[in-house]
């Protein structure tokens, strides 16, 4: 953890070079510090061991690497590891690795709560503390990649935890760029997704700086009626305007567009909802993400039945919408947005175990 009079490496990584230079130490040691952190090896400025003693000393007097430490961590059956996230200031946040294959995944958050209000997501219950900053963000790769062992590496990024990933737009791009960077964690942006509910401005602020990322448009209806039920900021904007700033993202990026559609028993399932989004989504060169509901304790929303999401999904192809239904993961460990912090009341953190992994070639 940090003090007011340390720096947050992970946050400023351009005050280590800095402090480097008026320090009399050689530039090449930013370098060194950087390596150790993104292979993931080095809990602490003292397990780098290329680095004087007296510097590993110095460093951690004036740079703090973590912020944040783990107040639960859940593993389900099928792989699927969870990370409760306590930060410096009380908040909470949580994260997730999937493995699918050889793919490993995570999904990581941007906010502390989220202000969006989809009222059948448990992140926005308790509405928006804050934004996080670059480096929790960055906290929270490091953390996920320290639970895979040696032989294997961070292979996608999702950013679809808690929050709107577009409402914190400018530090979730130094972020990523960490992400990506050769002399990051080297994850080729084609395989970083930013999901977004749907904010135009924010949307046409990434098409004009940095349309490397795959874009997530969360859409969960096919009509602003009930759009405007279930996503209240949808009555401020329409899906229209947002479908058009999807479109300038995709001429700009030449990404295909996701669009993400929450599947709510008896509200958004029916034949006739199919068909109308299938109306909306036609010609567009896009991919419809169907992910039938993970219920929430407290809220009224439940997973449709297996003959209604078939019915769902015939329609659709029936329109020649390319689609692909998720398959729900950590079920039982809350591994949906949002609940693994409000079932876990706040507890002593534990700190995040002895590293298993090593420098990961490409």
């Amino acid at each position: 953890m940090t003090d007011k009079s340390q720096i947050h490496l992970l946050d400023d990584p351009t005050s280590l070079k800095s402090w480097l230079k008026n320090n009399g130490q050689p530039a090449f040691r930013a370098g060194q510090v950087q390596k150790w952190l993104m292979e993931g090896r080095a809990e602490d400025f003292e397990a780098m061991t290329n680095l004087p003693a007296a510097l590993r000393n110095e460093l951690a007097e004036n740079f703090a690497i973590w912020t944040s430490t783990i107040a639960k961590h859940t593993v389900a059956d099928d792989g699927t590891e969870k990370l409760l996230v306590a930060l410096a200031d009380g908040g909470r946040i949580e994260c997730v690795l999937l493995r699918d294959g050889d793919r490993r995944t995570i999904c990581i958050s941007s906010q502390v709560g989220c202000a969006m209000g989809c009222v059948f997501c448990a992140s926005g219950l308790d509405g928006v503390d804050r934004n996080l900053t670059t480096g929790e963000i960055i906290e929270q790769m490091l953390k996920l990649q320290r639970l895979l062992p040696a032989d294997e590496r961070l292979s996608h990024i999702v950013v679809m935890g808690m929050g709107e990933p577009l409402a914190n737009v400018d530090n979730l791009m130094a972020a990523l760029e960490t992400a990506s960077d050769s002399d990051g964690l080297g994850i080729s942006p084609r395989r970083i997704t930013i999901s977004t509910v749907g904010l135009p401005t924010a949307m046409d602020k990434l098409t004009r700086s940095n349309p490397r990322y795959h874009l997530a448009v969360s859409l969960h209806a096919p009509n602003d009626r009930l759009r405007n039920q279930l996503v209240p900021v949808n009555n401020k904007i329409g899906i229209d305007k947002i479908l058009a700033a999807a479109d300038r993202y995709f001429d700009m990026s030449g990404r295909r567009l996701t669009f993400e559609y929450v599947l709510l028993g008896g509200i958004n399932d029916s034949i006739e909802h199919a068909r109308e989004l299938a109306g909306k989504l036609k010609g567009r060169p896009a991919l419809l993400n169907v992910i039938p509901y993970n219920p929430v304790v407290g809220l009224p929303y439940s997973t449709p039945s297996q003959g209604v999401i078939r019915a769902f999904r015939e329609e659709l192809e029936k329109a020649n919408i390319t689609i692909k239904f998720r398959k729900r993961k950590g079920d039982k460990i809350n591994a949906a947005c949002g609940q693994l912090r409000r079932s876990t009341p706040p507890a002593i953190s534990i700190e995040l175990p002895t590293s298993k992994s090593q420098p990961a070639s490409d």
